[in-house]
């Protein structure tokens, strides 16, 4: 080997144990703000709730574009709360299955079920904000709680919502569910990716009134009429791909109060049901980023790159390179040795993340590569499609996206 050439492969290598060295210790920082974030957030529980003096109606809306395999069991967990006065306002999403069927059977059943079809969305509305606002309009309570159709929730859930809403005077109010994974692909990635989605919208961050952070989880959460209606209600969120998220910052942003709470022995939601669900939701996720601040995206990919999957790609050269390079066998360990530490602390995250949230077995966590490779090249592809026509495929609908668009930062 010339010296021209060791000495490049020298630089090269420096360069990669420093590229290490900076994501090893990101991993560290995930690993304990997850841990102090789990340990410190409030949980929505409560033995010693007191009776309560009043109680404002609960609108629970509800809407639901084909499906039929959860309508039935969903709408039974919320007919079955021990909260006293609420209405159920489904929705049916322009379903091309046996929802809208199921829904009507629930409602002559039950009289608190009232079931209406939203309708064909107007161009420029996203299917579910549509489905929403025209609940909204339905609606007659001081509350509104909103929730998906794929949810299961425990008898007291609305109970405790209203109860912490009322003693801690809260306009808003969101629960963290338990996510359930129902096929081997979600099973794999959702631990990885939930590792930055706990962190980014931590309770620690949305309860904190100093950090701008707001977020609501779109399987439950709870909001005062009055502070629904001055934040503009769904229509102002008509375009957004992930408008659960956007209308948890618009109240934040509106100075209203809102707080998060974990919940994940009252309420499971479905994130993913498919490798196709997981595929473009990963891009639903992206691609309005993307439209939205191009460079700054492109730099947040390659940073995921990096974080997730360029450690697993590099570590075979990693035990190739003592071998190779005898002379600066210094060098060769070092790179070697952070290689494989930054490994194990992504595989330590995903086994944290596993057993905190999705509460699946952590030897899910030796799946980490193909969890890295399926976020990675979702997020690279979602970079290359963005301006194509439909490039977003969400609860069988195309969107294509625009500049209009304002996702969440």
């Amino acid at each position: 080997m010339s010296d021209f050439v060791h000495s490049i492969t020298l630089f090269l290598n420096i360069i990669l144990i420093e590229i290490m060295f900076a994501i090893l210790g990101v991993w560290i920082y995930l690993i304990c703000y997850l841990i102090k974030s789990y340990l410190y957030s409030p949980r929505l529980k409560d033995s010693n709730m007191p009776r309560f003096n009043k109680f404002p109606k609960v609108s629970v809306i509800l809407p639901a574009r084909n499906e039929e395999k959860y309508i039935a069991e969903c709408l039974r967990s919320i007919a079955n709360q021990d909260y006293p006065n609420f209405e159920i306002i489904v929705i049916n999403d322009c379903s091309a299955d046996e929802t809208g069927q199921s829904i009507l059977r629930h409602s002559k059943i039950n009289n608190k079920v009232i079931a209406i079809d939203a309708g064909p969305k107007p161009e420029g509305w996203v299917g579910k904000s549509w489905a929403c606002y025209q609940g909204f309009k339905k609606s007659t309570g001081d509350l509104l709680l909103f929730t998906d159709a794929d949810t299961k929730h425990s008898a007291s859930l609305i109970s405790l919502s209203v109860y912490h809403m009322m003693e801690q005077n809260l306009d808003a109010l969101t629960v963290i569910p338990k996510l359930l994974c129902v096929d081997m692909w979600t099973k794999v990635t959702l631990p990885m990716l939930s590792i930055f989605l706990h962190t980014r919208f931590s309770p620690l961050r949305v309860n904190n009134p100093r950090n701008k952070t707001g977020y609501f989880f779109g399987s439950f959460f709870v909001i005062c009429r009055d502070a629904y209606e001055k934040i503009g209600t769904h229509e102002g969120v008509k375009q957004e791909l992930i408008e659960d998220g956007a209308l948890g910052r618009k109240v934040k942003e509106s100075g209203f109060r809102l707080k998060m709470f974990r919940g994940e022995e009252l309420i499971t939601a479905i994130w993913a049901r498919d490798l196709n669900s997981l595929w473009h939701g990963l891009r639903r996720l992206m691609i309005p980023l993307y439209s939205q601040h191009r460079t700054k995206t492109t730099l947040m990919i390659i940073a995921v790159f990096f974080m997730l999957f360029q450690p697993f790609v590099f570590l075979p050269y990693s035990f190739t390179i003592p071998f190779l390079y005898n002379d600066n066998q210094t060098i060769s360990y070092l790179l070697t040795s952070v290689n494989v530490l930054t490994i194990s602390f992504i595989i330590l995250g995903y086994a944290v993340q596993s057993r905190l949230s999705e509460y699946q077995n952590a030897k899910f966590a030796f799946a980490s590569p193909i969890a890295a490779a399926i976020i990675s090249f979702s997020f690279i592809s979602s970079a290359c499609d963005a301006k194509k026509i439909g490039a977003v495929k969400w609860s069988d609908r195309h969107y294509t996206i625009t500049q209009r668009q304002h996702p969440l930062n």
